[in-house]
């Protein structure tokens, strides 16, 4: 389902929820003593409004900050993959062939079979980490002249750029399960929007019709912060999905 039309079904279902909650408070609740409420009502608003807020806040922006750094990271992984390949050019053959030819098949691995997995938060197979240790053991079998200190800076260049990938590989795949926020936080944010919505029904004083609008406005942007929140949980998929268009290029790089 489109990221849009979610997130309008989750709005509307929160309006007409806050709406009928609001309409039977007022149509059945009691109204005695409730405008003497609104001070007292108030400030227990205030303060839930803003624990709530700030929490909502900083998970909001945890995930954010997560999401930027993972796209980031998929780009550094591309960039030393085809550091790596260029730099393995000045190596003596096989080696050199077999490094850009794993090199590619490295980042077709990451494209074709690693990112639906990671979108569907399953498991990623070792395939990736098998290709990657094959290039290493090649590199470091790789035979060049002791004597010759551009050769010998081309293969420890190489071996540099692996391990960058081997780093932004690991975090990468870290990502996926570093992002769930659990289900206590979880509990924290739908337990508070709750709250938040219900305290308004304790004023008095507005008319029944301002009561509901009220209400239920608070209610679908409260929802709107919590779809928002669920959208992000998960970079590689939702509403700011990180796609692996760094390795689509990088298999450009390496053909």
């Amino acid at each position: 389902m489109n990221v849009y039309v979610a997130g309008s079904l989750w709005v509307v279902g929160a309006i007409v929820m806050g709406a009928v909650i609001a309409y039977l408070v007022r149509r059945y609740g009691l109204d005695e003593g409730r405008p003497d409420n609104n001070d007292a009502a108030g400030q227990a608003f205030t303060i839930v409004g803003g624990l709530h807020a700030a929490v909502i806040a900083f998970v909001l922006i945890s995930l954010f900050d997560a999401a930027s750094t993972v796209r980031d990271g998929s780009y550094e992984e591309a960039q030393s993959l085809v550091a790596a390949s260029w730099a393995a050019d000045a190596l003596p053959e096989p080696v050199r062939s077999d490094i850009r030819e794993m090199a590619a098949g490295y980042a077709g691995t990451v494209v074709n079979e690693e990112w639906p997995r990671m979108r569907d938060g399953g498991v990623v197979p070792d395939q990736g980490w098998d290709e990657l240790d094959r290039m290493r053991e090649l590199v470091d079998s790789s035979e060049v002249p002791g004597d010759d200190d551009w050769l010998t800076n081309r293969k420890t260049e190489v071996a540099d750029s692996l391990l960058d990938v081997f780093k932004e590989r690991q975090a990468r795949l870290n990502a996926v399960q570093d992002n769930n926020i659990g289900m206590v936080v979880w509990f924290v944010l739908i337990g508070g929007s709750v709250i938040f919505v219900l305290l308004p029904n304790l004023f008095g004083g507005t008319k029944s019709l301002t009561h509901i609008v009220i209400v239920s406005t608070l209610a679908a942007a409260t929802t709107l912060l919590l779809f928002a929140v669920y959208q992000m949980q998960n970079p590689f998929a939702g509403g700011s999905k990180v796609g692996p268009d760094a390795f689509s290029q990088a298999i450009e790089r390496l053909r």
